[in-house]
């Protein structure tokens, strides 16, 4: 039988805890936008070198999981002699995944745009850049709104790897807790409780800003 005792004792430190899931997830989401912007736009240049690169950079990104990049970005910057904390680390190797994930989702959003309006830009002497801040952008994030709020909860999720290199996020909270109390089904329970509840949160928050966005 659950000593639900224990689960509710367990979700202060997991709250706390929380908000470094929170941090690292919402830092990486941000800086790997960022790059997908990057990476989308190379991989729709024009430039045949510019699109090989673009490819290049998901290929990798996507092609390799994240718990391995973690553990690179942690090993392999104090080899460099770069000596960083693991939240850096970590927060490093999330957005450079991320980077190739949205930039591919990116790129989809801008394939959809259409092609009169672009046309209508260079008519009307916008420079490349006033039209990928201005038209293709915004469009864009608009046609691919479902699919970045499924990415955020992913990544909410996928920041449980980051465990492996000691950040004491939700997961490795409650892998010390269930250690500590020798409790782990309580601990991870309770664990999986504030997941969902971070989660159910953004799911909300993403649906009320595709209304909002849909219709404007």
């Amino acid at each position: 039988m659950l000593d639900l005792s224990t689960m509710i004792h367990s979700f202060p430190l997991l709250i706390k805890a929380s908000e470094m899931t929170i941090l690292i997830s919402f830092m990486g989401l941000c800086v790997g936008y960022i790059l997908a912007i990057g990476v989308a736009s190379a991989r729709l240049s024009s430039n045949a070198a510019w699109q090989q690169a673009g490819a290049l950079y998901v290929f990798v990104f996507r092609g390799i999981p994240l718990l391995v990049q973690l553990m690179v970005a942690y090993y392999f910057l104090p080899f460099l002699g770069i000596n960083v904390s693991p939240v850096v680390a970590s927060t490093l190797a999330i957005s450079l995944c991320e980077g190739a994930y949205l930039g591919e989702i990116l790129r989809g959003g801008f394939l959809g745009i259409p092609k009169g309006q672009l046309e209508a830009t260079q008519l009307l002497g916008f420079s490349r850049f006033d039209t990928l801040v201005r038209i293709e952008i915004p469009q864009a994030l608009k046609l691919t709104m479902p699919s970045l709020i499924s990415e955020m909860i992913l990544l909410v999720k996928a920041s449980s790897l980051i465990s492996i290199v000691g950040v004491a996020e939700i997961t490795r909270t409650a892998q010390n807790m269930a250690a500590s109390t020798f409790m782990p089904l309580e601990t991870y329970i309770a664990a999986g409780c504030v997941y969902m509840v971070i989660n159910g949160v953004l799911s909300l928050a993403g649906h009320v800003a595709e209304q909002r966005y849909g219709r404007s």
